[in-house]
């Protein structure tokens, strides 16, 4: 990926037009990080040590809270430095680089978040098979496809947006180098890439969000259907609903903002969403799992106990 242009470094203009009020962001965003690193590593820790969390769900939960940690830190960082320093440029492979790992990581969990709607499809619809079909090898090799696939999604995107010509403004209307926002930088034609990010991209998005769709269309059939314990069905649901409104809280942003026209977005709202898909989300997503989880607050409570 070699720059041909005659622009070498980007100016990421942040969040907002009001100096002011960078301090007070940086200690706000900075505890939202905090929070996140902390939460989602403490998962992370009790899965790997706990043998009764060693199951295809808690397999998954790990990745997710592997994925969270690395998807914030991608652009967090960055951000902070910026909001308290005068320089708020990055190199143009310091961008290019950004532009990688934030869409490796971002498809990346869109798709595993399919893979745990089917597991709980799995393990709610066809429980006496569940181990069988949700084995060890089945479940890596899962895990495995959607990092690899996420990765070489990422690659055509960094690929394609680095062989752009870039000879005009270097400001980025935004907190982190996305395709949208280099787009509007560069000079020539760019509706190759603008076609590669509605269709592949936004196939990935919509595709996977189907899919989860559609595994809790029949979650909840099958609940109202053939469950006929109270408990069992508010177990059931309760399980689900942790991982759905993580689905939602992660997907809805996503959708709105690489679904719709560029022409019908504005600088504040895509980086209000961008916000909240990468910076406030993946901070909650622990918040939820132990808050509704009872399996996850008995292990983080038997690990707090044995550290002290």
């Amino acid at each position: 990926m070699v720059n041909q242009t005659s622009v070498n470094e980007f100016i990421l203009l942040g969040v907002g037009d009001i100096e002011e009020l960078d301090p007070f962001l940086f200690v706000v965003f900075l505890t939202i990080y905090f929070v996140n690193v902390t939460g989602n590593g403490a998962i992370l820790a009790v899965v790997i040590s706990d043998p009764r969390l060693h199951s295809p769900m808690y397999f998954f939960l790990g990745n997710l809270s592997y994925l969270d940690i690395c998807y914030s830190t991608v652009t967090v960082p960055k951000m902070l430095e910026n909001s308290i320093s005068t320089n708020k440029a990055i190199s143009f492979l310091g961008c290019i680089s950004q532009l990688h790992f934030f869409h490796f990581l971002g498809s990346t969990e869109a798709m595993l978040l399919a893979v745990m709607a089917f597991d709980r499809f799995v393990a709610i619809c066809k429980p006496l098979h569940y181990t069988v079909i949700m084995n060890p090898q089945l479940c890596a090799l899962m895990a495995l496809t959607v990092w690899t696939i996420g990765f070489f999604h990422a690659l055509m995107h960094s690929i394609m947006t680095s062989h752009l010509n870039f000879c005009g403004p270097n400001h980025i209307h935004h907190f982190f180098c996305d395709v949208k926002p280099l787009l509007e930088l560069a000079c020539g034609n760019t509706e190759l890439n603008q076609q590669l990010l509605n269709t592949v991209t936004g196939t990935i998005g919509m595709s996977t969000f189907f899919l989860i769709l559609h595994s809790y269309f029949y979650i909840i059939t099958y609940l109202f259907l053939k469950t006929h314990s109270c408990s069992m069905l508010h177990k059931a649901l309760s399980t689900c609903a942790s991982h759905f409104m993580v689905v939602m809280l992660f997907y809805v942003p996503v959708l709105f903002t690489y679904i719709r026209p560029a022409s019908g977005s504005s600088m504040d709202q895509n980086w209000i969403i961008a916000i909240m898909y990468s910076v406030v989300t993946p901070a909650l997503n622990p918040l939820i799992y132990t808050l509704r989880n009872k399996e996850v607050k008995v292990a983080l409570t038997r690990m707090i106990r044995r550290r002290l």
